[in-house]
Formats: C-alpha cells, sequence, structure tokens
C-alpha cells in the first residue's frame, strides 16, 4: 500500500520531516501532545461550566507557589499546585461572605496572587527564570519534568473519565445533578483541583500565560463543531494534537517561540472553524438569517 507522505515532492517532503530529525524536537513534540490531549480534554468541561476566567485566575496564581518552592528547596510542582488551589479556596471563601461577582473576584485574586509572585522573585533575588515561568521551556524540558507532566496528565485524564458523567452533568446542569443526589460541592473542588494539576503539568512547556489558552481554545473550537460531548471531546483533543504538531513546525522553521507557535496556530484554527463551521459559524449562520419582509423576491 502506498503511504500518503510518497506522493509529496521530495523536497517538501524533507522540510516536513526535518524538525522531526532532531533530538530535542522529538522531546518537546512527545511532551506538547501529551499536555494538548490533557488539557484539551479538560477543556471541554470547562467550556461547558463557563470557567474560562478560573483557568486564567489559577494559572496566574502559581507563580509565588513557584517561587517559593524553589527557594525552600522543594519540586516547583508542589508550590505551583499547592497556590493553584489555594487560590480557589480564597475566590470560594471571598465569594460566599461578600456582595462581590465571582468575575470580580476572580480578577482581584489572581492579579494579586501574581503580583506576589513578582514582588518575591525580585526580593529573594532567586535563580528562577521568570521567561520559561511565564511562557515555558518545552525545548529544554528535563526528564524529570517529562516524568512529572507524564504522571500528571495520566492521573487527571484517569480521574476525568472515571468521573466523566457526574463531572458533565454537573457542568451542564448543576441545579439537576444537585436534586438527583450528586455532591455538587465536591464535583465543583475536584475540578478545580484537576485544573490546577493540568496547569502544573503545562508548566514546563507553555508558562503560565499561554496555558490560559490551552485550557480554552481547544474546548470553544470544538463546542463549534458539534453539541455532542463525546464528539466535542474528539475534535477538542484532535484541534489541540494539530496544533501542537503545526506549532512545534513553524517554531523550527521560523527560529521563533515554541509555547507561542502552539497557540497561535489554535486561535488559528479557532477563527477559521468560528468562519466555517458548518451550523455554528459565521458563514452557516449569515445564511441562515431571514430575508426582510420588504426583500425583493429571489430569482429561481
Amino acid at each position: 500500500m502506498t503511504s500518503p507522505l510518497s506522493v509529496l515532492p521530495a523536497g517538501l517532503l524533507a522540510m516536513l520531516l526535518e524538525p522531526l530529525q532532531q533530538g530535542f524536537l522529538q522531546r518537546a513534540l512527545g511532551v506538547g501532545l501529551l499536555v494538548a490531549v490533557v488539557c484539551a480534554v479538560l477543556s471541554c468541561f470547562m467550556t461547558l461550566k463557563g470557567w474560562a476566567l478560573m483557568g486564567d485566575a489559577v494559572s496566574h496564581a502559581v507563580l509565588p507557589g513557584v517561587v517559593l518552592a524553589y527557594a525552600l528547596g522543594l519540586p516547583f510542582a508542589l508550590g505551583a499546585f499547592v497556590f493553584g488551589v489555594g487560590s480557589v479556596g480564597v475566590i470560594g471563601w471571598i465569594r460566599q461572605r461578600s456582595r462581590v461577582k465571582e468575575d470580580t473576584v476572580i480578577g482581584v485574586v489572581f492579579t494579586g496572587f501574581f503580583a506576589l509572585g513578582l514582588v518575591l522573585i525580585s526580593k529573594l533575588r532567586s535563580g528562577v527564570d521568570l521567561g520559561h515561568i511565564l511562557f515555558g521551556n518545552l525545548l529544554g524540558i528535563s526528564d524529570g519534568d517529562l516524568l512529572q507532566t507524564a504522571l500528571i496528565a495520566l492521573a487527571v485524564l484517569s480521574v476525568l473519565l472515571l468521573r466523566r458523567r457526574d463531572l458533565l452533568l454537573f457542568c451542564f446542569d448543576p441545579a439537576h445533578a444537585r436534586s438527583i443526589g450528586l455532591p455538587t460541592g465536591r464535583l465543583h473542588y475536584l475540578l478545580l483541583t484537576l485544573l490546577s494539576l493540568t496547569t502544573v503539568a503545562a508548566l514546563q512547556t507553555v508558562g503560565i500565560i499561554l496555558v490560559v489558552a490551552m485550557l480554552v481554545t481547544p474546548g470553544a473550537t470544538a463546542y463549534l463543531l458539534t453539541d455532542r460531548f463525546d464528539r466535542m471531546t474528539l475534535l477538542a483533543v484532535a484541534s489541540a494534537v494539530l496544533s501542537v504538531l503545526v506549532g512545534v513546525w513553524l517554531s523550527y522553521w521560523l527560529d521563533a517561540s515554541t509555547a507561542g507557535c502552539i497557540v497561535l496556530s489554535q486561535t488559528l484554527l479557532f477563527l477559521l472553524v468560528l468562519l466555517l463551521a458548518p451550523r455554528h459559524g459565521l458563514l452557516a449562520r449569515h445564511r441562515q438569517l431571514p430575508l426582510p419582509l420588504d426583500a425583493p423576491p429571489q430569482r429561481s
């Protein structure tokens, strides 16, 4: 059977495969695909729940945890996870005890935690590379970080698979979930814990700032293409994987930020789907708009 790659011109084929011959890019591609899959699956739940801003909050709130972990000689992941979960607890505590709306509380808390991290970096004079924390270091990821990312991704995917039905109902209709006896409070904090763990997993690859796109864009893209959750999950994973492949390839030939190219690829894919989606795209919705009452009849 003829391989699809065999029909490509030799020059184009060499151009496509050349990045895969580099060892550091092979490692980057493997880690990027791993993070893309777990972020894509979780992003479907976050899209249904409307938690894009919550993902932004958790990703920024881990910065002081990373700095303190470095200063104390502890793993970055431990500090990031503690402060990620802690920020969620602070948001919930303020929301329950004040009249301020949740989105406002989230904005106050995550900017406060992020500012605390910047202050700690300047005062502790640690060796923490702020650029790697903010924007990731996919090309320089170590064996330890690779193992850590793989373990976290496996744990998060396992929990999402085991509690899929409960979490789906909680995200789609929490009132109904509560009425049939599901522990919505526990599901709420379980989902937030998984969000914190996924943020930790993606921290070394795309960094604090760009992880928000990894957690939001795949689910949003798939949401425009289907109304079925199973299909939405598969499409989200496919879009995330495609974005990693294209992003890593572009970063090699453009000599640009790998994480930036990955997220830019995701964004461009979302815009393309937003325009061309068969049922929910802008062009499809435009075609479905009814003609004004005084519009001239269309010619047959």
